[in-house]
């Protein structure tokens, strides 16, 4: 099985051809929790398999993460898959990918770096307060395309000296809080300068922090945009893994364009003889 691993800003992924039907759904999810392992195999954040398109695209884009969900889409996924399509010739420098929340455009920029338009916001509520532990949080909520991927947005402040073995409890316990019924991807961000902010994103699915998060990166650049902290052109982010550019078109509190801008990199392209692929993980 032939596979190429890239990752986008730190945010890593396995990419499979299934454009000829060799793996049924089933088999793509067992794949995942298999390969996506760090210790046992390849290792990534989540595993991508290109198909066939249903509609008008190039191509479409099936998610899976560690744990074998299926997700709705992936913004540095989606960066890395473009680059992918466009080296390996399934699509020009502008592309049109259908993912499960919708579609997304993406452009080449120049080698490395690929912007992506991502999928409208279908929720974005910036006051979206959460109780946990006797504390309330002042979060906002976006859903991002039909059906909306969840990202609860949580300023933090000190954020940058705060390791991810400090953050993890809160980050999962607000993750799989009662206030978001789809669970949520959660992104604590803390402003350092005009239209700069630091992020980490503790990652549904992932279950734990990456090191980027592209659709978690546009949806709190569009909240901070609404509340008017950012203007919305050109915001720089910094995670862990790299630096991600957002810019935000809106009329009036409507968000109407959603743009990431970013680093890929493609770390290797070989062939997958795990003699384990489609048996149970350990746990």
């Amino acid at each position: 099985m032939r596979f190429v691993k890239m990752n986008g800003a730190g945010n890593d992924f396995i990419i499979l051809d299934n454009r000829d039907g060799a793996y049924d759904t089933a088999q793509l999810s067992a794949l995942a929790k298999t390969v996506c392992h760090r210790h046992l195999s390849v290792g990534a954040d989540g595993l991508m398999a290109i198909v066939n398109a249903e509609g008008d695209a190039d191509f479409r884009m099936l998610f899976f993460n560690t744990d074998g969900s299926a997700g709705e889409m992936c913004g540095n996924g989606a960066r890395c898959i473009c680059r992918y399509g466009y080296e390996f010739g399934l699509a020009g420098e502008r592309q049109r990918i259908e993912t499960t929340a919708g579609i997304v455009t993406g452009e080449r920029i120049d080698r490395r770096n690929y912007r992506i338009r991502l999928n409208d916001p279908t929720v974005l509520e910036v006051d979206y307060p959460v109780e946990l532990e006797g504390k309330t949080w002042a979060c906002a909520y976006v859903e991002l395309g039909d059906p909306g991927l969840p990202h609860a947005v949580v300023p933090l402040s000190g954020l940058r000296n705060r390791s991810f073995e400090e953050l993890r409890p809160l980050g999962r316990a607000l993750r799989s809080h009662p206030a978001f019924p789809k669970g949520a991807n959660v992104n604590f961000y803390e402003l350092i300068g005009p239209d700069h902010l630091v992020e980490k994103t503790f990652e549904r699915g992932v279950e734990d922090f990456t090191y980027a998060c592209g659709t978690g990166t546009c949806s709190t650049v569009a909240v901070l945009t609404l509340l008017g902290l950012v203007s919305g052109t050109h915001v720089i982010a910094d995670m862990p893994g790299g630096r991600l550019i957002v810019d935000v078109l809106r009329e009036g509190d409507r968000i109407t364009d959603l743009y990431l801008t970013g680093p890929t990199n493609m770390v290797l392209q070989g062939e997958l003889t795990d003699e384990t692929l489609f048996s149970d993980p350990i746990e």
